[in-house]
Order: structure tokens, then C-alpha cells, then sequence
């Protein structure tokens, strides 16, 4: 998979794929994500990519003559599944939505800023809209950098343990249940004596009772309850 992520301050997403899953999966070479600084595409020498409102307005605006010469520069380069926009306008981020772009060989991430982006460069180039949340933030950047980590850890062969996507929070519409590990005993509080059996049918029985309970008493929503 290739992720080309344009932003305004491409110094914000060194660290999080410098590291731990997301360097490995780099390593690999399952995964590679790339970078773009829109600042490369400004229209004039003072690197101006952005510029007020029409009709007035605190803020600025991205300009879609700098969005525009990048998309258009990577897609002369390659075919892309989807030109993502992160927004808070966005439909809002899911596991489901996680699973199905795994899938795709090629994504643009545009990472929104100020006011965000002109919306002339929506319509013509976005694909589709994501929002992680119902906040804002000072940009895109965070944003992309959690949809493509959430996107990369399920490709095939980035974890260790290819099962363990499979059991993570929301995959099947439960979060998961409580997890323990040595010591056994910790100031009074015991560990399941069930997940010291070594019976591992009673155990998944557990665990889905527990993702259950969990699920009905944070967030019953899931349960369309």
C-alpha cells in the first residue's frame, strides 16, 4: 500500500511513521507513506498557499491551485483508490471504514488547515470525507496520521500476530473485554481465575461475555440499544 499525505506542515508527520508498527510495516515493505508539502505548490515566490475569504471572514483558506497541482502531479504518477479529505465536516471515522480502505493499493490524504481548503478543490478532486471526531483541531495532520495507522496495521503481515486486528475494539461491533497479565495478584486485585484454567473454549466464552458487558455499559449504542 502507498499513502501520500500533502500538508502544510509535513514536520508533524515524521514522528508517528518513525516507529514502532508503522516503521516496521515500512521496513517491510508492505506499507509506504509519503509526504507532500503543499508549500512545493505555492503560486508565487512568497510560497503563498493560502488567502482570506470571499464575503469576509476570520481566517484563512487553503487555495485549490496548490491542492490542485500536487493531486494532479501524484495522479500522472499512478492510480489512486481515493482522494480522502480530513475534515470535521467529514463522515465520521469507523473500524468498518478502516477495514475497507486496508484493502486499497493507493490513498491521497489531504490534510485540511485554517478554515480549510477552498471547496472548489472538493468537488473536483475528493473522494471521499473523514472526521475522527466531533471537535476540531488545528489541522489535518493528526487526523491522517490516526487513519492511516489504523489503516496500515491491517494490512497482512504488519503485526505479528495476524490475529490480533481481528480481535481489536469495534471489528465486531463490541469493545473488548478487560485483559490482564503477570502478576497474578496485585494489592488484592486478582486475575480471572478463569484465564488461569487453560480452558480456552471457556475462556472465549468469557472474554465474549465480557466484551458484552463492557459494550451494553459504555456504549450500549453499538448494540442499537
Amino acid at each position: 500500500m502507498r499513502i501520500d499525505i500533502i500538508t502544510c506542515v509535513p514536520d508533524l508527520l515524521v514522528s508517528p511513521f518513525a516507529h514502532s508498527i508503522m516503521q516496521r510495516a515500512q521496513d517491510k515493505g508492505l506499507a509506504t507513506v509519503h509526504l507532500h508539502n503543499l508549500r512545493d505548490y505555492a503560486i508565487n515566490k512568497q510560497a503563498q498557499i493560502d488567502d482570506y475569504m470571499f464575503g469576509g471572514g476570520a481566517g484563512m483558506v487553503l487555495m485549490v491551485e496548490p491542492i490542485a497541482k500536487c493531486i494532479r502531479g501524484l495522479q500522472a504518477e499512478r492510480d489512486y483508490d481515493e482522494v480522502i479529505y480530513l475534515t470535521p465536516d467529514g463522515v465520521p471515522y469507523t473500524q468498518a471504514a478502516a477495514n475497507r480502505l486496508s484493502l486499497k493499493q493507493n490513498l491521497i490524504l489531504l490534510c485540511g488547515h485554517y478554515k480549510g481548503i477552498d471547496e472548489r478543490a472538493r468537488e473536483l478532486f475528493v473522494t471521499s470525507e473523514i472526521s475522527i471526531g466531533d471537535y476540531v483541531i488545528s489541522g489535518g495532520e493528526l487526523a491522517a496520521a490516526v487513519v492511516a495507522d489504523s489503516v496500515i496495521r491491517l494490512i497482512p503481515g504488519v503485526l505479528s500476530d495476524e490475529t490480533s486486528a481481528l480481535t481489536d475494539s469495534f471489528q465486531d461491533q463490541l469493545l473488548s473485554p478487560p485483559v490482564y497479565t503477570r502478576p497474578a495478584s496485585f494489592e488484592g486485585l486478582e486475575v480471572p481465575e478463569i484465564l488461569r484454567s487453560g480452558d480456552h473454549k471457556r475462556i472465549g466464552q468469557w472474554r465474549e461475555q465480557q466484551a458484552i458487558q463492557r459494550t451494553r455499559q459504555r456504549r450500549p449504542d453499538l448494540l442499537g440499544e
